[in-house]
Order: C-alpha cells, then sequence, then structure tokens
C-alpha cells in the first residue's frame, strides 16, 4: 500500500510541533520502547501517524512488528472508532468534535489491517469513516470539515485495504469518494503547467495546484492505499497526460474541475504531471511549506514513487526512486532516527521493486527496527538487525550533532509524512 498522507499530506509534522510547543521527547529507553511506540521525538502531532507507516512498512518487507507496538496503536483508538493524532492518556476520552482526524484513522486502519488480529478496531474505524463521510463524498481533516484531497485519499485507501470498493460508498448526498476527489483536480481551464493537478482543497477560493495533494490523490484514484499489490506487467510506458481541446490523440477532456472524466483518466493525468514537475529539477520534489528555502520534499518525493508504481509506470518511478538512494540526495540522512521518515522510504523502494535493505548502501529495515521495540521475527534470509560496534559508534557521533542525527532532522525536517506530509495542520496550511 502509499504511500500517505499523504500523504502530501495528507499526510503530521513532529518539526512544526516543536515550534509550537515545548520540545517534548519520548522515552526512548529499552524501557520506553517496550511500551511499543516507535521514535524518540514527541509523538503529539504524529504518533499514530507514524507508528502506522512503521508498522506497514514492516508487514511490507516480511518483518512481523512486536506485539506492543500493535498493541500501542490498537490503544491510541477512541471509543467511537476514530483515532487522534496522539493520546497521552488513553483512560480519557476523545473530543469527537475536533480531537480526531480522517487521516489519523486512515492510517491506523490501514495498518491494523495489514498485521491482522484487530478486526474489531478495524471495524469501529471503518464505521467512523463512513459516518462522518461528508455530503459531497468526500472528507475533511477533522469530523465536518470541508472535503480535501489528502483526507479522502487516505479514507479511499483504508476501504481499499479492507477490501471494499470505495466507489460504492455514496454518502448522504449519493456522492462517492471518487466524486469529491476528482472535483479537485485541475482542468483544462487550468494553466497548461497545472492540469492534471489536485488542489488540497476547494474550501478557499480558486483551486491551487499542490504536488502532495496530487501524490496521494493519484495513487488513491486507483482505488489503492499505502501498501498494494501489483496485478499487470512491468509498464515502461509514461503515464498520460490530461487532453484538452485541440490535443492529439485519444478523446478530448471536458474543460473546467474534474478534467479527466474517470477515477483512472484522473490518476494517469495526475501521474503525468508529477513527472513533469519533477523532471524539471533533479527527478523530485520541492518543499511547498510557506517561507521554506528552496529544498527537496523527500516524504513527497517518495509518495510520487509510490503512486507511480502503482501505476505500473516502472521506468517513470524508477528515475525519482535512483535520486532518492543517490549519496547527495540527502534523503537516508534525513530519514535516520525517524520511524515515518524510513518508512516512506521502504514503502516507495518496495512499491518500485527496488532493495530497501541496500538503499544507496543503506539497510533502512534495519533502522527502522531500531527505532521501536524488537520485531516478532524478521523475513527469511534477512539481515540480523543488532548494530555492530561501528555502527554504534557512527550513530552516537549523529546524535551529538551530526548531520543525521535526530535532532538535525528534526532541525531541517519541514514536514516529518501525507507530505513529509505528515501533520495534517501543515499540510492545510500550505494552501492558506
Amino acid at each position: 500500500m502509499n504511500i500517505r498522507r499523504s500523504v502530501a499530506a495528507l499526510s503530521l509534522c513532529a518539526a512544526l510541533g516543536a515550534a509550537a510547543a515545548p520540545a517534548a521527547v519520548a522515552d526512548d529507553s529499552p524501557a520506553g520502547r517496550s511500551k511499543g511506540l516507535y521514535g524518540a521525538k514527541d509523538p503529539k502531532f504524529d504518533g499514530v501517524w507514524r507508528q502506522s507507516l512503521a508498522l506497514l512498512a514492516q508487514d511490507a518487507v516480511g518483518v512481523t512488528p512486536a506485539k506492543s507496538a500493535i498493541d500501542w496503536l490498537a490503544g491510541q483508538g477512541c471509543a467511537d472508532g476514530g483515532f487522534a493524532a496522539y493520546r497521552a492518556d488513553t483512560s480519557k476520552a476523545c473530543d469527537p468534535k475536533k480531537g480526531e482526524f480522517t487521516d489519523a484513522t486512515a492510517a491506523a486502519i490501514q495498518a491494523l489491517a495489514a498485521v491482522g488480529g484487530r478486526a474489531d478496531t478495524v471495524e469501529k474505524g471503518i464505521g467512523w469513516l463512513k459516518r462522518h463521510q461528508n455530503d459531497d463524498g468526500g472528507w475533511g481533516m477533522n469530523p465536518g470539515g470541508p472535503s480535501d484531497a489528502n483526507s479522502t485519499s487516505a479514507a479511499i485507501g483504508a476501504f481499499a485495504a479492507t477490501g471494499q470498493d470505495p466507489a460504492k460508498l455514496n454518502s448522504k448526498g449519493g456522492k462517492s469518494p471518487y466524486d469529491a476527489l476528482l472535483g479537485l483536480q485541475l482542468g483544462c481551464s487550468a494553466k497548461a503547467e497545472e492540469r492534471g493537478a489536485f488542489a488540497y482543497t476547494a474550501d478557499k477560493g480558486k483551486p491551487v495546484a499542490n504536488e502532495l495533494a496530487t501524490a496521494s490523490a493519484a495513487l488513491a484514484a486507483q482505488g489503492k492505499g499505502f501498501v498494494f499489490e501489483t496485478v499487470g506487467k512491468d509498464g515502461g510506458a509514461a503515464p498520460e497526460p490530461l487532453r484538452c481541446a485541440g490535443g492529439k490523440g485519444g478523446a478530448d477532456k471536458a474543460d473546467g474541475a474534474g478534467g479527466a472524466g474517470t477515477p483512472k483518466d484522473a490518476a494517469q493525468a495526475a501521474l503525468a504531471h508529477l513527472s513533469r514537475v519533477m523532471s524539471a529539477t533533479e527527478m523530485h520534489l520541492k518543499s511547498a511549506m510557506p517561507g521554506a528555502k528552496d529544498q527537496p520534499d523527500f516524504g513527497g518525493t517518495a509518495d510520487a514513487v509510490v503512486a507511480l508504481a502503482a501505476g505500473e509506470h516502472s521506468a517513470t518511478a524508477s528515475k525519482p526512486l535512483q535520486w532518492l538512494q543517490g549519496k547527495d540526495s540527502g534523503a537516508t540522512a534525513w530519514a535516520k532516527g525517524d520511524p515515518g521518515a524510513l518508512a516512506k522510504l521502504i514503502l516507495a523502494a518496495h512499491a518500485a521493486g527496488a532493495n530497501p535493505r541496500d538503499f544507496g548502501g543503506t539497510d533502512l529495515v534495519q533502522q527502522l527496527n531500531a527505532t521501536g521495540p524488537k520485531p516478532e521475527a524478521a523475513a527469511p534470509g534477512a539481515e540480523s538487525d543488532g548494530k555492530s560496534e561501528k555502527s554504534e559508534k557512527s550513530e552516537k557521533k549523529s546524535d551529538d550533532g551530526g548531520v543525521g542525527g535526530v535532532w538535525w532532522t528534526v532541525g531541517v525536517c519541514a514536514v516529518a509524512g501525507m507530505g513529509i506530509g505528515f501533520l495534517i495542520s501543515g499540510r492545510k496550511r500550505r494552501q492558506l
């Protein structure tokens, strides 16, 4: 399963949380890890999201997560089936009006469905999503909020992960999730360079192209979640762009929002847009955060790789994947010590057929496993997840302030996943 949100996501940013609140750090001692939480950073804003991605990534590569890790995630669920970003005290009731998030709920559903054994929690989560579907067919960040591409995409992924057809999930207004999602795609009335892209939301005036929303929507429009099974042959063809009146070849698409008439066409147009944007750089997306420097968005690029791989555009997906693997990209340094970021890279590698245990010379799986409780079992033939004396010294040096250390990562990470999109609120700010 795309990876989320993107997500773009979305999609929850621990770095943003650190700027807005005291920088508390989770207990990263062996005793703290036995509680099941992955990562050492404050989980206030991304606890459920990063935990969900970590479990999905481990399961995708044949690692059986620790029971305590699964229990931790399942225990974060609210009585009504929804999930908050993080609950420090699970004995206290959730606030159903503002304390529960579509993205967190959808990510947790996908993770718990993948690892198995939590059918009741998954069923309650699915029920929560159904109850909070907007009349236009989509979902907002919080219950009742305006539908956005990242939250709607995450929900579609949750239904896909549980074997339900999103196209048949009609709202009280008779609309499906795809009605809401495709309504956010920029059509032929948009600038040529933005056609096929998705806006985060149409709630605040004219829709604006957003690459993280586009990556999330491109995956969801294919009816897939963060981890998926490919059903066709390896595809070398490039994705088909949106065709407007006067275009060569194929049927002309209608002008206006949602210019691509079907989810399949919408996904192709979105993937073509992402490919076009990345080809203008070194094959990566750039940060869309307000005030951010002109810098790569590693998480968003990983999301784009997953979406392209889901569409079986292997040749196109291989280019941004190779950039992520390159020693000069800084992707592995960005992800080091961050379970959500590591999971994003693992899911991208897995989706595109690369080896996440040798990702530009880095064993991402070993690094992810080291951020949480010891897994129950690793994939047959996998290398030991024990650390060598050399790697321990190297990690200590990084944690003391070198490039790749936890605090360096916090300092440079504009978004920690649905973009990196982890903080849904951060994702929303990109549209303001």
